[in-house]
C-alpha cells in the first residue's frame, strides 16, 4: 500500500487549482510546476525580465523542497519550461546559483507560451530524505 502525503508551505505560492505544491510517495517528492509568483502577492510577473522570473521560480521550487525536508542535493530531475530559447544562458546562470554543487538531471524545454504571460515554469522530482520524517520543515495538509 502506497501512502501519499501532500506537502504545503506558505513560502511558495499556494495552488490556485486542484493540485498540491508537492506530493511525497514511495520514497520520492514530486514538486508541481512552480511559476514566478511571489507567495505574498500571488500575481503574475509578466513584464518582469526573464532573469527575475527565473530567480522567483527557482526560489519557489526550493521552498517547496525545503518544506518537504529536501535539499538541492536530493533533487534527481528538474524540468524547465522557458518561453524563448534565447533565455537558456540566463536560466543556466540562475539555476547554477540556486543549485550550487548539486547537479540533478535536467531538461530545458522551449515553449511558445505559458499561463498568464509567464516566461518560466519549473517542476522537479527529488529523493525523499531519510531525515525528513523527523524534520521540523515537513508539512502536510
Amino acid at each position: 500500500m502506497t501512502i501519499v502525503e501532500r506537502i504545503s508551505t506558505n513560502s511558495a505560492p499556494r495552488p490556485l487549482g486542484h493540485y498540491s505544491q508537492a506530493i511525497r510517495a514511495a520514497g520520492f517528492i514530486y514538486v508541481s510546476g512552480q511559476l514566478p509568483l511571489e507567495p505574498e502577492k500571488m500575481h503574475g510577473q509578466d513584464g518582469n525580465p526573464f532573469e527575475e522570473q527565473a530567480r522567483i521560480a527557482l526560489h519557489n521550487l526550493l521552498a517547496v523542497l525545503d518544506a518537504a525536508g529536501a535539499k538541492p542535493s536530493h533533487v534527481l530531475r528538474v524540468t524547465a519550461y522557458i518561453v524563448g530559447a534565447e533565455h537558456w544562458a540566463i536560466f543556466n546562470k540562475a539555476y547554477a546559483e540556486a543549485f550550487g554543487d548539486a547537479r540533478p538531471a535536467r531538461s530545458v524545454v522551449p515553449v511558445p507560451a505559458l499561463h498568464d504571460g509567464h516566461l518560466i515554469e519549473l517542476d522537479a522530482i527529488a529523493l525523499d530524505s531519510p531525515d525528513s520524517a523527523a524534520g521540523p520543515a515537513r508539512a502536510a495538509s
